[in-house]
Parts: C-alpha cells; structure tokens; sequence
C-alpha cells in the first residue's frame, strides 16, 4: 500500500506545481487561489524534556494571516497524544503574547 501511496502523492505533487507555476504567471489564477488558501503554524513550546513530552499551538489562520481558529497539543512519546481546543478568551493571551516579538516571513 505504502508504495501505491506514494505514487499519488507524486503525481499530486506535480499536479499542485502546475497549479503554483500558473499562479505564479496569471494574476487572476492567483486571486482565485489565495482566496481559497488557509493556513497552519504550529509553535513548539519549550519543555524540559522534548524527548519525552512536548508541547505545542497549533493557529489555523485565512490567507490574509488573521487567526480563526487554535488548539493545544500535549504529549507523551508517540502513543500518548492530547488535542484541545482553545477558548478564545485564551487565544487572545496566546496571540498577545506572541504579537510583538514573533514574526513569520517567508525568507529566500
């Protein structure tokens, strides 16, 4: 199954850089895209020890960057894993603690 899997994700994989180079070549191609676009960055908090429990924010966020939704992961090894959504009177602390020192930049 592995093997087969792989093969669709490749042709998927060539099938979105056909997507992204008419994006890159066609404005209008672009808006219809980003328009459609989200994203998610998830934020490794700091533990004492990462190899055997971690942490971690996830922010679900428009295109355009604004926040719509988060949740916090904990875990303990691979096996033991926790998802929780954050209130948002939470995620405003969250995101506040965040807003001044962290910045994501695409760099090349």
């Amino acid at each position: 199954m592995a093997g087969n899997l792989d093969e669709v994700a490749e042709k998927k994989l060539k099938s979105r850089i056909r997507k992204f180079k008419k994006v890159v070549k066609d404005d209008d191609e672009k808006m219809k895209f980003f328009d459609q676009l989200g994203a998610s960055v998830e934020i490794f908090l700091p533990t004492k020890n990462p190899e055997e429990q971690g942490d971690s924010i996830i922010f679900y966020t428009t295109a355009e960057g604004s926040i719509v939704d988060a949740e916090y992961s904990y875990n303990e090894g691979e096996e033991d894993f926790v998802s929780l959504p954050i209130a948002d009177k939470d995620l405003k602390v969250i995101v506040e603690a965040f807003e001044k020192d962290f910045n994501l930049k695409f760099t090349e």
